[in-house]
């Protein structure tokens, strides 16, 4: 139902209505677990050190920065990962309980990066089908690629930046992120594609308010990075 490869494009319901007493007992337990990640919520190895961002459980790993931007009330808007001349930026949204979205978004993207000049080519990646282009920014051409992952009423949107996009080969640690990835899904109803919450974990909120308190500033953490968003796939929406 929810694998790492994908088929063609499937019917998308407009909005992810909790499902009957009926259909849950006729779709039974969660789908097989993935060899990788990302994973859902029940079905995620234990024994991992992961930081908490609501939604979305990170993996620590060794050498990655990990950056976040959020706003005064402490709810994350984006996620950088960092290592070396890569980034890898993360979004999560919600999906219907038994379609994927990625194929639909995928399209839309490269749609898009058309529409800017680019030229984007889709390839067959260890988490299915990928779009990767190089395109224009304010600091000249850069190479990115979206990795999509469906799972059980949510899609993972990955973007690798730097090398890691230019050659997948190159992604190392951060793709060791992206395997070891945890998403926990609520249980309330959501538009699909809506962005599933996320907020700073309590510590680095803590920080943030005594920060705004102090400085009078804007109440986010010190070692929150500037935008990194590439042009044409920022949002809340997975596909916009």
């Amino acid at each position: 139902m929810f694998s790492r490869k994908r088929g063609g494009p499937r019917h998308v319901r407009p909005d992810d209505a909790p499902q009957t007493a009926a259909l849950a007992q006729s779709m039974g337990d969660l789908p097989p677990a993935p060899e990788f990640g990302p994973w859902d919520g029940a079905q995620a190895p234990e024994g991992v050190q992961r930081l908490d961002l609501g939604s979305l459980l990170i993996p620590a790993v060794e050498g990655v920065e990990v950056r976040v931007q959020a706003n005064p009330e402490g709810g994350v808007e984006q996620i950088v990962l960092v290592h070396g001349n890569s980034a890898l930026q993360l979004g999560v949204f919600a999906a219907p309980r038994t379609e994927g979205i990625w194929d639909e978004v995928r399209e839309e993207i490269a749609g898009a990066m058309k529409a800017d000049g680019a030229a984007p080519r889709e390839l067959e990646g260890p988490w299915g089908v990928e779009l990767t282009a190089r395109v224009n920014t304010p600091d000249g051409p850069a190479d990115v690629r979206f990795v999509g992952v469906d799972g059980p009423r949510w899609m993972v949107r990955a973007l690798f930046q730097g090398l890691a996009a230019a050659d997948p080969a190159q992604e190392g640690v951060l793709g060791e992120c992206l395997r070891g990835l945890v998403v926990v899904r609520d249980e309330e109803a959501r538009p699909v594609r809506e962005a599933l919450p996320l907020r700073l974990p309590r510590e680095m909120a803590e920080v943030a308010e005594e920060h705004a308190h102090h400085e009078h500033e804007d109440p986010t953490p010190p070692d929150v990075a500037p935008n990194q968003q590439m042009p044409g796939v920022n949002g809340r929406h997975a596909g916009r």
